[in-house]
Parts: structure tokens; sequence; C-alpha cells
């Protein structure tokens, strides 16, 4: 069984090789390689998941090099959950993206630039997920950025490279923290894996600990998006293609609070920064709510409800109690579907009406009832009302809040209620005004026909795209089209296609993360049972230390 961990990593940089050397030659087959492989990953994730629960952590020693020489991978029940979560989201994130491109039958970049990508962060978000040490999870973090910034600049228009320079920046500076915190715990302890770690970071003067946990927890703040390191995370996410910009919102900053799990627990136990944490996770739950109150753009709303509910996250992880932490990683999984299917629905808001700007849209619930469903859900799911899995996270965070009894602990509680009840709020906005209320004037698709009856062989058309007045264009008279036809306009500064009957693809992918997150609802026992063993074997630290140093 030892001998599956590695394969979550390995097949998906296979599969890069492959669909490199396909190319747009055979971009059938290029698909169906990414489908066929992350659906094994996925198989593979489920297996390790429950193996990690029967038999403990499984681990490898790459080379068979033991610490602190070797590459060693852990999976542990924290990790099989996390893989399992990420799997499946990353499977139906590239069903919706197959179904945007086959819809469009025009690709802005050719798909042998898609495709390797988002194989490789599949790859890289595997590879943090099992690091056995720091080093390999700082190849994960770089393997990840890499592909980030193809995925973030597909397309290549301003605003996009500019959103994905940002993001680079923010990413070269803490890349080059977490590299001085690697070296600063060597020069310290004479190793990089995290069994090792366990033992010999207690040994050392407590100024020397408290340093190296400061950086590292830095470096993982800024991956989570945890104020006030969180300010390029709006700038960055919404002007990406949807399906990246959803598995970004919803793995990529879980990666950063699924680090601070683990270093927390098994290389800083005693919660020596509980309270700045827990103030970290106020300061998160309130600034990101309050910013998602003031916005009017779809994307840039949820980009803001994602900042704050990291912070519930931390607020589990600050408050270092086994309650706690299993509360974190209920809402952890969680939080990883319900923000992904919201991306997912915005993306499909936008190919429905050609905008997100909430004050420029209406009426889709009568429009588009199934969209309206699909939005509907998850949207009171992240808002947490009962019995949805989101209520369940928040209720576990909430009694550990009240169980723990201090002053921090009370003041996180009463945020958590407040940050409840302001995303219910900004949750209802959307569905009045993009979904209850009548469609503004002037909303019927405008533009240019990509693709009509006479013409489905020609996609590139003889004409460019006609502007759209209040976007910066200059003003053209509108041609309303019929229902079902693609019309291509330029919005922000990007271009969108539009249709009136959503493509299947799209459409059932998100019903899938939406099934998936009413799953943890239906299965809330079993769920919660699970997590609760993984907290346990969190602050036990014995059985990761022994699976991995045999002692």
């Amino acid at each position: 069984m030892n001998a599956l961990v590695p394969l979550p990593v390995l097949l998906p940089l296979c599969a890069t090789g492959l669909s490199l050397a396909f190319g747009t030659r055979l971009k059938q087959l290029q698909r169906l390689i990414s489908v066929a492989v992350l659906t094994a990953v996925l198989g593979l994730s489920v297996t390790l998941m429950i193996a990690a629960d029967l038999r403990g952590p499984l681990t490898v020693h790459l080379g068979d090099f033991a610490p602190p020489l070797g590459i060693t991978l852990v999976a542990d029940r924290l990790s099989g959950l996390m893989l399992t979560v990420s799997s499946a989201v990353t499977l139906c994130v590239l069903v919706y993206s197959l179904g945007q491109g086959m819809a469009d039958r025009e690709e802005e970049t050719p798909v042998a630039v898609f495709h390797p990508a988002y194989l490789i962060l599949v790859a890289g978000v595997s590879c943090t997920f099992l690091a056995g040490d720091l080093v390999n999870l700082y190849v994960g973090f770089e393997i990840m950025l890499v592909a980030s910034f193809v995925l973030l600049t597909l397309g290549g228009t301003g605003p996009r490279i500019r959103a994905g320079s940002t993001y680079v920046i923010i990413s070269l500076f803490s890349s080059m923290l977490f590299l001085t915190a690697i070296a600063m715990t060597y020069a310290a302890t004479g190793t990089a894996n995290f069994a090792q770690l366990a033992g010999r970071l207690a040994a050392l003067p407590l100024g020397v600990q408290t340093l190296i946990q400061a950086m590292l927890l830095t470096v993982f703040a800024i991956k989570a998006a945890v104020f006030p390191l969180a300010a390029w995370l709006p700038d960055s996410y919404p002007t990406a293609p949807a399906p990246v910009t959803a598995v970004f919102a919803g793995l990529l900053t879980k990666v950063g609070v699924y680090c601070m799990l683990r270093t927390e627990t098994l290389l800083f136990p005693g919660n020596r920064l509980g309270d700045l944490l827990m103030a970290a996770a106020l300061a998160s739950m309130v600034v990101g709510i309050l910013g998602a109150v003031a916005q009017t753009d779809l994307k840039r709303l949820l980009s803001f409800t994602l900042i704050s509910h990291i912070g519930f996250m931390v607020f589990g992880i600050g408050l270092a109690t086994r309650d706690a932490y299993g509360g974190a990683i209920v809402y952890v999984a969680h939080h990883i579907t319900v923000q992904t299917t919201l991306f997912l629905v915005a993306g499909l808001i936008e190919r429905r009406s050609g905008t997100t700007e909430l004050t420029r849209i209406g009426g889709l619930a009568r429009a588009a009832p199934l969209l309206a469903a699909l939005f509907f859900v998850p949207a009171m799911n992240l808002a947490g009302i009962p019995p949805l899995s989101g209520f369940i996270g928040k209720l576990g965070l909430m009694r550990a809040g009240v169980a723990d009894g201090s002053v921090w602990a009370w003041i996180l509680v009463t945020g958590s209620a407040v940050t409840s009840l302001l995303t219910l709020y900004v949750m209802a906005k959307v569905w009045n005004l993009a979904f209850w209320r009548a469609a503004p004037p002037g909303q019927a698709a405008t533009g240019t026909v990509l693709e009509a009856d006479s013409d489905e062989d020609d996609d590139d058309g003889d004409e460019g795209p006609d502007r759209i007045p209040g976007t910066g264009d200059e003003p053209v008279r509108p041609r309303h089209q019929p229902a079902g036809r693609a019309v291509a306009a330029t919005l922000h500064g990007h271009a969108v296609t539009t249709t009136t009957k959503l493509p299947v693809p799209m459409t059932w992918a998100t019903a899938a993360t939406v099934a998936l997150g009413l799953a943890f609802t239906v299965f809330a026992g079993p769920l919660t049972s699970y997590t609760d063993r993984a907290a346990a074997e969190l602050i036990a630290r014995a059985p990761y230390v022994q699976a991995v140093l045999g002692r």
C-alpha cells in the first residue's frame, strides 16, 4: 500500500509529458488523458485516505534513502482527506473547462498550454499535501507557482498579465522567506524532515523556535491569504478564466491552511502564537466580509468572502484543541468545495449575461432556474444555514471556542456569528440583484454572432467583436440575438462569449460540485468522526513520527 503514496504526484507529471507530446494535433486524446489521469488520482486519493484511517500513516522514502537524506512522502488522515477533496474538485473543474472550450469553439490560447499547466498544478498540490519535509514542501509550492502563473495569464490580456505579475511578485517574496526559514531550521537542527524536527526543535532556545515558527507562519499566511497578507488576492483571482479562478480560490489558499495545521501541530505544539493567530483570524473575518459587502462585481465579492472564511480555519488552528482542529478540518473540506462551486457559478453567470457586474444583470431566476438553484445551494452553505455542512463546521468551531472559555475565544465566537450573518446578507444581495429582481433594461445579449446555423465551421468570422456601451469602449448599435446563439463582447478588457443556453458539461460539472458539498451534509456523521480521529492523530504526533522514523 505504501507504494501508492507517490502516485498522486507522479501520474499528473507523466501525463504532462504525454499532453505536451500530443499538443494541439490530437486535442481529443489530450483531453482524454487529462480526465483519465485525474480520475485515477481521485481513486488513489480515496484509497490512501481509507488506508491511512485503517492502518495509520503511510510513508515512502524515495530512493530508499533514510531521513534526512531522502525525500519522504507521508499520507495520514489529514493529507488523505485533503487529497480526496482536492482531486474531486480538480476533476470537476477540468470537465467544466472542457465544456467551456468546446462551447466556445475557439481557444484563446492553444490547448497544449492549458492541459500541461493544469496537470502540473495538480501534481504540485498533491506534492504539498504528501510532503514529509520542508524542502519537498517548498518544491511543491514552486511547482504550483509555475503552473499558476501560466493559468492566470491565459489569453495574454492586459488585466490578466497585471494580475499575474502581482501574484508572482508576492509568491516570489514568500518563496524567498520560505527558503530563509528552511535554511535557519536546517542550520539549527541539521534536518528538514518533519518527523525529526518534531523532536529536535524542542531542544532549541525559545527565541529561535519562535523566530522559525513566525517565519513559517508568515509564509503560509501569505499563501492562505490571511489578513493583513491578503491584499493581493482580490486583484489577482477575478481576472482569470472562470475555471482557473475556481480552482485557485477553492484549493490553493487551503494549501496554506493545511501547512499551518501541519506545522503548528507537528513542529510547534504548545500554541505559543495562539493569540496572534486568533487576532489574525478575527481581522480576516471582519475585513473580508466588510469588503464583500462593498462589492458589486460577483467575482470580487466572492474573493473577499474567501478571505473572510479563511478566518474560520485560522480560528481553529489558534485555539489548538482537539475539537478546534476537528472543526477546522471539516471547514477546510467544506470550503474547498463550496468556494469552488460559487466561482464556477460565477462563470456560468458571465456566460449567460456577459458580465458579473451585479448592477447590470437580473431576472436569472426566471430566465435560468437551474442556474439559480446551482447558486442558491452553495450560497446558503457558505452562509452556514442549518443543516448544511457550513453550519456543521462553524458549529464545531464555535463549540470549541465556548469550551475553551478564554477572552479571545469568546471574541472569535462572536466574530464568527457576525461574519456568518453578514455572509448571509451578502449572498442575499447577490440573489436579489442577479436572480430575483427583474432584468434591467438593455440586458439582452448584444455583439457579433460567432457561430450561426449557416456557418458552424467558420468560427473566426470576418468581423471583430462589437463594443458595448459602459465598458470603456465606443458605443455601437446593439444587435439582439436569438436564444442559444453565441455572442462575443468585450467587458473589462477581456473577451467573453455569452449563450442563453448553457453548455451541458459546464452545468453538470457545477452540479457535481454542488452534490459534493451536499454529500458533506448527508454524511456529516462519518465526516466529523473521521476529522476527530485526524485531529487526535495531529495532536498525538507519535503515529506520524513512528511511521516515518520506524521507532
